[in-house]
């Protein structure tokens, strides 16, 4: 029994035509002018076509794996991997990882095919479409650097949810720092600014949106009187961050949607997906682990995603000192000295020994710096003054007592606020005691002293700003 034979268009075109030259209703020549050959090609085709039959005008390769074709034990590994190892990785990235970690170069096309295949693509979600214009970039590195937050699950179910700062350059597309944090609050923007000037320096300016780490609210916001003065002028206080910035000459510009600072909005959409599985790839499970990670695989994105701005040289300008940083990407308060020469700040109490200008700085207003690595150092005149922890007052030595013993608190204006002096509002004056020793319960209201803003003008403590 003779095996059939299927033949596509092209081919049966060809059919068509040898059998009118067999049957003399054409030459070769008409032939070879119909089908796009040579005369002698459809001589070579004619011939073969009257020994095999229509056998003969089958393409020769038809049935035969191409010599080029993905192994099957490659495809099989591949389509494993995506669904085990490198599960949620879109298909550059899986890519990537094939390439870095499993030793098999693909074409991204090779590796769609294969993920369709095995039916593992998801549609894409498809939005209304919408006009929109493209900014351009700035042409120089270091003219304008956004900064903005991303809070979610970078650590999956290995670990709490975190927030991840970053600071991307405009011109190049290069993530010059990034931090985690568990939540998104002044102190992490510090951190994240401190990485920015010892990698790279001071830029000409920061883009970022209107949180009010970086935009103090005016005291009794939301009131009509507040309206009334921010529409007629009024000038705002600056908030710790926002002094930081001035004393670096940064110039800081707050973002009215969140399309305008679109470069780090792209930068947060692209790193939920690599950095999550980065992440667990490097068994990182805790805040510590993944702001370990971040060194060894910030360089990797951005040799792959960075692009080079239009001009070169930087304009990022160095410090002067390397110790600035330090000295300014931190909290300042201004108090006025005890007569015993000490200075309070929350529950810490910080005495002022004698000085080789001065014996005595009762009654000085000084600046009171809490550093990130939460040393309190304290300044008058632009000079940093010899401290010691005070001793403990009896109040508080009872609290501490009181505690240890399990019963409830007293509320003893010696007790203080419970925790540190950081938030989310970054600038604000030494907290009013409170009638209760416990903790505060939700965020201090829009009146409550913690939003003043920053004030650079000494006063004493508990006074207005």
């Amino acid at each position: 029994m003779e095996a059939s034979i299927t033949l596509n268009s092209k081919e049966q075109k060809r059919l068509l035509t040898l059998n009118a030259v067999v049957a003399g209703q054409s030459t070769v020549a008409e032939a070879a002018t119909s089908l796009g050959l040579s005369d002698r090609q459809v001589r070579r085709v004619l011939a073969a076509y009257r020994r095999e039959g229509a056998a003969a005008l089958a393409h020769g390769n038809r049935g035969r794996r191409p010599a080029h074709a993905t192994a099957r034990e490659v495809a099989q590994q591949v389509v494993a991997l995506a669904q085990s190892t490198y599960a949620g990785c879109n298909q550059q990235h899986l890519r990537d990882l094939l390439a870095e970690r499993e030793g098999l170069v693909l074409s991204r096309a090779t590796v769609h095919r294969l993920l369709a295949g095995a039916g593992l693509l998801l549609p894409p979600a498809r939005r209304p479409p919408q006009h929109r214009r493209r900014r351009e970039r700035r042409s120089q590195a270091g003219q304008l650097v956004q900064i903005d937050g991303s809070p979610h699950a970078w650590l999956e179910d290995r670990g709490a949810r975190l927030t991840l700062l970053a600071a991307i350059d405009d011109a190049t597309g290069q993530v010059e720092a990034a931090v985690f944090r568990r939540q998104e609050d002044a102190q992490g923007y510090f951190l994240l600014l401190a990485q920015l000037l010892e990698r790279s320096g001071r830029p000409l300016a920061l883009y970022h949106d209107r949180h009010s780490i970086f935009r103090p609210l005016l005291p009794g916001s939301g009131t009509p009187e507040a309206l009334a003065a921010e529409l007629a002028g009024h000038p705002r206080l600056p908030t710790q961050f926002g002094r930081a910035l001035e004393e670096l000459g940064i110039t800081s510009i707050a973002a009215r949607s969140p399309q305008a600072k679109g470069r780090v909005e792209r930068l947060f959409g692209t790193l939920q997906d690599r950095l999550v599985v980065e992440l667990r790839l490097a068994g990182a499970d805790s805040l510590e682990g993944a702001n370990a990670f971040l060194p060894t695989y910030l360089p990797r994105f951005n040799a792959q995603f960075a692009v080079p701005a239009a001009v070169a040289g930087s304009a990022y300008r160095p410090l002067e000192a390397p110790q600035e940083v330090a000295a300014i990407c931190c909290f300042k308060y201004r108090r006025v000295v005890a007569a015993d020469n000490t200075v309070t700040l929350g529950p810490h109490r910080v005495q002022l020994l004698p000085g080789p200008t001065r014996r005595s700085y009762a009654q000085a207003t000084v600046e009171v710096q809490e550093r990130l690595d939460g040393r309190l150092v304290v300044c008058y005149a632009g000079q940093c003054l010899h401290t010691t922890p005070a001793p403990p007052e009896a109040p508080l030595l009872r609290a501490r007592k009181r505690r240890a013993a399990g019963a409830p608190p007293t509320g003893s204006a010696a007790d203080g606020p419970a925790g540190g002096l950081r938030g989310r509002t970054a600038a604000r004056p030494d907290p009013p005691q409170r009638s209760t020793g416990g903790p505060r319960s939700g965020p201090p209201s829009a009146h409550h002293p913690w939003r003043r803003p920053f004030s650079p003008v000494g006063a004493a403590r508990g006074q207005s700003h």
